[in-house]
Parts: structure tokens; C-alpha cells; sequence
């Protein structure tokens, strides 16, 4: 069975303590997944398009898929269980003969990094979308804080 989904675009990237907070929104919800202080840095100079000299693992790993041939279609958050979200990154690869599309299991830190890094689109399953908290009032709080400094 297919779930539905529904577009998301990130909203912020923002520092914590621990790493960062990613924040999503879907077109009714916002909802936050936090990540290490690698992805969270890795995040941001995606999302600002910088790009390191040497090439960092987000950055191989499109290089890989690139080379290869293939590209990321997109990239699905598909659940939510525990306070974990799991994450599909949906790849294609074409030659003569036929289409191929393989579903790749991933941490979402990791599949929005390398859709960003791709240009690619984020998506939220349904299940997603009605389990996560809605973190709308919280994002609006941080940003008046941060506007206040």
C-alpha cells in the first residue's frame, strides 16, 4: 500500500546545545527533527551553498551517485516511532533498456542533506505528518527571542 505524501520545506536550521534543530514545514504543520553538530553544520552549507575544498561525506556521496550514473529523485521522511524518524531516499538510474528506481533506507539528516546538496525535494508520509508535534509556536518563539538580540 502507498502512503501519501505531502511536500515540506525546511524552515531553519537552528543551533542547540546538542546539534541542531531542523525545522519542517508541511503546509499545515511544522515539525522539528534534531540532528548531531556534524549534520547540522553539513546542513547549513548545503543550504547555503558552500561548498568545503575537500569533500565532505554528504558531498561523496552525491559524487558517488553521480558517478555512477544514477541521481536522488527525493526524499521521503516515512515515519516516526519512538521519537525516531526514519527517512527513504528514492534514487533513479536510466540506460538504453529500461528505468530502475531503488528505495535506499536513511537517516533523515543524512537524506535532507544530500537533497539539498541534490536540489531534490523533501517529502512527510502522512503517518509523519500526524504523529509529529506541531512546533509552529515554538518556532515562532525562537525567532521573536533571536530577532530580539
Amino acid at each position: 500500500m502507498k502512503q501519501s505524501v505531502s511536500p515540506i520545506l525546511i524552515k531553519a536550521v537552528i543551533p542547540s546545545n546538542n546539534g541542531a534543530a531542523i525545522f519542517l514545514k508541511e503546509s499545515k504543520k511544522t515539525f522539528v527533527i534534531y540532528v548531531d553538530k556534524d549534520n547540522g553544520e553539513a546542513m547549513q552549507m548545503a543550504l547555503e551553498g558552500e561548498v568545503h575544498e575537500r569533500p565532505l561525506t554528504h558531498q561523496l556521496i552525491h559524487n558517488m551517485v553521480k558517478g555512477m550514473g544514477a541521481e536522488v529523485e527525493r526524499v521521503v521522511i516515512n515515519d516516526l516511532e519512538r521519537s525516531t524518524y526514519y527517512a527513504r531516499i528514492i534514487l533513479s538510474m536510466k540506460n538504453e533498456v529500461a528505468r530502475k528506481i531503488v528505495e535506499l533506507d536513511a537517516r533523515p539528516s543524512d537524506a535532507i542533506v544530500l537533497a539539498v546538496l541534490c536540489g531534490k525535494p523533501l517529502y512527510a508520509s502522512q503517518t509523519v505528518i500526524d504523529k509529529a508535534e506541531d512546533m509552529n509556536e515554538i518556532y515562532e518563539k525562537i525567532i521573536n527571542l533571536k530577532s530580539e538580540f
